[in-house]
């Protein structure tokens, strides 16, 4: 029987073993961030600000001094910077409406990579026989034989859909490439779009979003090919005997029927059918930034419009610059990479690693004097009882 002496003894014994552990404790933890040993984690990062773009209407989040987002009338628009994927502003970003030819774009993402730009082919009548009546054309005839390269300023420049066709041929097939370009688009984030007509040629159901043609226009300026056809204002193209002009029917680049050419403008690609009216994907650089702007059909103005609601979103991205937050990014419904095959799951037993930023010397150390003070108890009380055996 443990007598009140013994209790007292062993309580203050515990009293000394923990007042040594706290007092030592955060010695032994700081050891943990000695030289040579993991450093501690740093700050986090603030978690984004949710995305807008869902959001009906124009969105900004600006900042004081920022200048006031201009009045358009397209049903919708965005603003983004190139390299960031940054949206500075937008309008119905994810209204589903038909694209028109901007949807080349995703054609070019799709086809592009894979034909060298100097192989040749000699066009057949299968090749030419599904146009759409009144499409765009570049002027491609049966029996000619043509490089890759001319067909694509032929898409480009003249927006031309019997070009389209060949190219689509030579990637397999029309129906196989609307599926290839589907896949892309999911793969890039772009879910509001369905491709039926790989041309941007009006047909049912087929739709974009102008949050998706700045996806393709952004992607489509990582790839020098795609970047360079887009940004090409005239060109020659293969004729009977000989070649003749062609011109890019982006008036924001080239400054034709009275459209003042945008400095520092890439292009990339204009459309417009009686079903989607007229669509712009445009993007310059100043002062070592680019932004991408999406246009979809205006409700005011005549045919060109479409541009100078497009310079207008473009001046003022470029005044923004540092002023407005993001509303959302082009990289935010991106397809995720798969993790690779070979990765070995980690069991869930396994110690920490080498550097882990858990604090488990300081833990050891804690351990190690707790049962320091726990063996001084014991001898406190073998101790008192062998006092009281004895007398």
């Amino acid at each position: 029987m443990i007598t009140g002496i013994t209790r007292r003894t062993a309580v203050s014994a515990c009293s000394l073993c923990v007042a040594g552990v706290l007092a030592l404790a955060p010695a032994a933890a700081a050891t943990a961030h000695r030289a040579g040993d993991p450093a501690p984690p740093r700050p986090r990062a603030a978690v984004p600000r949710p995305s807008l773009l869902f959001h009906p209407g124009p969105q900004v989040r600006a900042r004081r001094g920022a200048p006031e987002v201009p009045e358009v009338s397209a049903l919708s628009w965005v603003v983004a910077d190139a390299g960031s994927g940054e949206v500075l502003a937008a309008n119905n970003a994810h209204r589903r409406l038909p694209p028109a030819s901007t949807l080349k774009t995703l054609f070019a993402l799709t086809v592009l990579p894979g034909l060298p730009a100097t192989r040749q082919h000699t066009v057949r009548y299968e090749d030419l026989e599904d146009v759409g009546e009144g499409s765009s054309l570049v002027g491609v005839e049966e029996g000619h034989t043509y490089q890759v390269a001319d067909l694509w300023r032929g898409v480009f420049l003249s927006s031309g859909n019997d070009a389209v066709h060949v190219l689509a041929s030579l990637g397999g097939g029309w129906q196989r490439t609307a599926a290839k370009m589907q896949t892309k688009a999911v793969a890039l984030g772009a879910l509001d779009t369905h491709v039926v007509s790989p041309d941007g040629y009006d047909a049912d159901g087929q739709v974009s979003s102008a949050y998706d043609l700045a996806v393709f226009g952004r992607e489509g300026l990582r790839n020098p090919d795609f970047a360079r056809y887009c940004s090409t204002a005239h060109a020659e193209f293969p004729g009977d005997g000989w070649p003749f002009a062609i011109e890019n029917t982006n008036r924001l680049l080239t400054g034709e029927d009275g459209v003042a050419p945008y400095p520092g403008l890439i292009g990339i690609k204009n459309g417009y059918t009686s079903n989607a009216g007229n669509t712009l994907v445009a993007a310059a650089r100043r002062d070592g930034r680019t932004l991408v702007v999406t246009v979809m059909n205006p409700q005011d103005g005549g045919g060109f419009e479409v541009y100078e609601e497009a310079r207008q979103l473009l001046d003022w991205g470029f005044a923004a610059a540092g002023r407005v937050d993001p509303v959302g990014s082009l990289d935010a419904l991106r397809a995720a990479p798969a993790a690779p095959a070979s990765a070995a799951p980690v069991a869930a037993t396994a110690g920490p690693a080498p550097d882990d930023d858990s604090d488990w010397p300081g833990t050891v150390a804690v351990a190690g004097l707790a049962g320091l003070g726990a063996f001084a108890v014991t001898r406190a009380l073998r101790a008192k009882n062998a006092r009281g055996a004895d007398g």
